[in-house]
Order: structure tokens, then sequence, then C-alpha cells
């Protein structure tokens, strides 16, 4: 016979299955919802549920939104010729954190990963190369992580972009090879953007 009921091992188990849960963890929020009100936990319930009805991706950049178009891309304060490409839509959060940019965004869904099979037609490339076709984009800064999967993807991007009239530059100085985006504080993130490069 079980030593806890089988609903809060399953909690406990899908708890676990996120990012950065380990096994104690797991069982600490669990516990927490057993001691918690009903009325949290139905909170709670709802949250995850109105994530994934009401929460799609931006049809334009795809970071995320509620409707057609993400808060970013409806903006009209922010600089239309200017694009940022990120890897997932958590890097744009990191980005804004900095105040450094005022343009637009292109998620691109990951990046290039041979050895768990992600090549270039499992990311958004080819609907970034049609914005970029559009004439309007002067500047396209490729923010993607600075480890060796980042790297090779923006230099896969630059290369598709290359036939294109408009310039192609890289955050500079400032984030550490090796680490993610989202981590970056503000400060570093700021510098990193005033100081980009040609790439």
């Amino acid at each position: 016979m079980p030593l806890v009921p089988e609903a809060v091992e399953r909690l406990a188990a899908e708890f676990g299955r996120l990012p950065g849960i380990g096994p104690k963890t797991a069982q600490r929020l669990t516990f927490y919802c057993l001691r918690a009100s009903a009325d949290m936990s139905q909170r709670l319930a709802g949250a995850l549920n109105d994530l994934h009805t009401r929460v799609r991706p931006c049809s334009r950049c795809f970071f995320i939104a509620d409707g057609p178009l993400c808060a970013i891309c409806t903006d009209a304060k922010r600089d239309g010729s200017l694009l940022c490409v990120v890897e997932e839509a958590l890097d744009v959060l990191a980005v804004e954190r900095s105040g450094e940019f005022h343009g637009l965004y292109h998620v691109l869904g990951g990046a290039l990963s041979p050895m768990d099979g992600i090549g270039p037609d499992e990311l958004r490339i080819r609907e970034l190369e049609a914005r970029v076709a559009g004439g309007e984009i002067r500047e396209v800064v490729i923010a993607t992580d600075p480890d060796v999967e980042g790297e090779a993807t923006a230099y896969y991007v630059a290369e598709q972009l290359a036939r294109l009239d408009v310039t192609v530059t890289r955050p500079a100085h400032g984030l550490p090879a090796g680490s993610d985006l989202e981590y970056a504080d503000e400060l570093t993130m700021a510098r990193a953007f005033a100081g980009r490069r040609a790439l």
C-alpha cells in the first residue's frame, strides 16, 4: 500500500516535470498546495487553463500574445526598422529589461542543434527572411545565446540575410560565453546592446 495518496504522488510527479524542479522541491510544492485553501488551488488550475486557452504565439514575431499580435508588435512607438532575433520568448523579456532596445522582435523557437535534431527547418528562419525581405527593416540584431548552438544559429541566420539589403549585428561584450540570455542582468544586457557589432 502506498505511503501517500495517489493524487499527491501525481501532483508531485507533474511538478517534477517542470524545469529546475527536483524531487524535493516538487514534494514541497505539493504539500504547500495541500495546506493551501481550495480557492488557491482553483486559481492555480484556472491560471494554467487560461495559459493554454488564451495565450498563443504572435502571428508576426512569435512572442506571446492574447490576440493575433503581441503588445510589442502593436506598439506604434517601437522602431519598425530595427529587429532583434532571439531564441525563445523569455529572451524578449531579458532584452526588454535592459531598456536599451526599442525595436521589434523575432522569436526563432530555439537554436540550431544537430545533436538534438534541430535544423533550420525546425526554426522560424523562413519567416524571418520574409519579414526582412519586406524592406522596412534596416538592422537585424541577432541576440542568440552566446553558446555553441547560439553562435552557430547567429552565423547561419546572418548567411541567410546576407543577400538582403540589411545590416546584421550581434550584441558585443557583456554577455558571458556559455550562458543563457534570460539570466543576464539589466546592466550586462544594456552594455551588450549598446556595444553591438557587425556580424
